[in-house]
């Protein structure tokens, strides 16, 4: 049986399959849904020769029905959004074994007739997240009540998601109405809605996030999910719709020191964060020409702690813009720009 993207389908709790993941960022889906979601979670199932560890109890297939896991989630976010054939004896076990899948990545579980059958014969649902539900409109610029808040990088899987997560918490915190708007795969699995945005046809994606961050209260904050990099030769194009679509009061920009070159192109370094700004803010003041950059999010994971201290003391000292990482600081500073 296949399911669109009715994420309220979706069966809790999840055990989250990391695969045959290759490091760290490729497990970046598993790695949100544990960060933020830790209660849905029952534990990670791995294959040999993974590489990445989201802090979950590993347990096998059999064991986390046991524990009474409904959903395997495949955790993998890889370059083109493949189903990596080594993964095919694992997915069809766990129908076996009575799980339904959840799958974000580009390839459709529903275009594989193996899985399909065994679905079928099992009673499962797959559900493919990366998968539009709905005929989004084209956009039209038109103002609209409410604000909103975007998070753009320097390269793409460098922490807009997080970002964005903790900018929400932060404001809700300070009593302001605030709302995440999920644009990606990990995102939906999180929240149980969005858009996913890079499956959207490109006529329609500034269109569908208009339809996603629609007229609100005055004083609510769309805390939209920022995608790809205005500087990334194969993700550009969603930064750009994100741009035009949110009309965003506000920018935060997102950036990783210690990253050597863009995500799978080797031979591109990555923009400095005053060469993000400069690009950014045209674009946006096309939609909306009183959009302006609040704040500056740094993923200093690989930086000790004096070491990231000293980064984000210079980045406020440079652009006199308040620094954070959201991990490890939280998003308040950012937040209190806001309101």
């Amino acid at each position: 049986m296949i399911e669109p993207i009715g994420n309220s389908m979706i069966k809790l709790p999840y055990l989250l399959f990391l695969g045959n993941a290759p490091d760290q960022l490729s497990a970046k889906v598993a790695q949100g849904i544990s960060d933020w979601r830790p209660e849905n979670c029952i534990g990670q199932f791995t294959l040999d020769g993974c590489q990445a560890d989201v802090g979950l109890p590993d347990i096998s297939l059999q064991r986390g029905r046991e524990l009474g896991a409904k959903t395997l989630v495949i955790g993998v976010a890889n370059r083109g959004g493949v189903i990596d054939p080594i993964w095919k004896e694992t997915l069809v076990a766990a129908l076996r074994l009575g799980y339904d899948i959840a799958n974000g990545l580009h390839k459709l579980l529903r275009d594989d007739e193996d899985l399909v059958a065994v679905a079928q014969q099992y009673g499962c649902l797959l559900h493919d997240v990366r998968l539009p539900n709905r005929n989004y409109p084209i956009a039209n610029g038109e103002g609209r009540r409410g604000k909103r808040v975007l998070g753009v990088g320097t390269d793409c899987s460098i922490g807009k998601m997080y970002t964005a997560l903790a900018l929400e918490k932060s404001l809700r915190k300070r009593g302001a109405k605030a709302t995440f708007r999920a644009t990606g795969q990990t995102g939906i699995l999180i929240t149980g809605a969005g858009v996913p945005l890079d499956a959207v046809i490109a006529d329609f994606m500034a269109g569908a996030i208009e339809w996603l961050t629609p007229e609100n209260d005055e004083d609510h904050w769309d805390v939209v999910e920022g995608q790809g990099s205005l500087f990334h030769i194969s993700y550009s194009g969603i930064t750009l719709a994100l741009l035009h679509g949110a009309q965003p009061d506000a920018l935060v920009l997102c950036h990783e020191p210690t990253r050597q070159n863009m995500r799978g192109l080797t031979d591109r370094t990555l923009p400095s964060l005053e060469t993000l700004r400069d690009a950014v803010l045209p674009l946006a003041r096309i939609s909306n020409p009183s959009c302006e950059v609040i704040g500056v999010s740094v993923d200093t994971h690989r930086l000790s702690e004096a070491e990231a201290d000293s980064y984000l003391g210079q980045i406020e000292q440079n652009m006199g813009l308040p620094a954070v990482d959201p991990v490890r600081n939280g998003a308040d500073r950012l937040a209190a720009t806001l309101v």
